[in-house]
């Protein structure tokens, strides 16, 4: 399943809508997804949200869609 995850690229500076940054990423749950993102960055993660159906055809067309892929440690 696809995941939009929505980030602050910083942890120590208080979250603003204008610096929240999006990453898509491919995981078999939500907990994996969530996960994946905490063991590779250290980015705040804001709301982890799964996309099916339409919108992730949505996100594909009308976003900058790039998946994500972290290398195993």
């Amino acid at each position: 399943m696809i995941f939009k995850v929505l980030y602050q690229p910083d942890q120590k500076q208080t979250p603003r809508r204008e610096t929240t940054r999006t990453l898509y990423l491919e995981a078999d749950t939500e907990v994996e997804a969530r996960g994946l993102v905490e063991d590779n960055t250290n980015y705040a993660i804001e709301f982890v949200e799964p996309l099916q159906g339409d919108h992730l055809k949505y996100e594909q067309n009308n976003s900058n869609f790039k998946l994500t892929e972290f290398n195993n440690k």
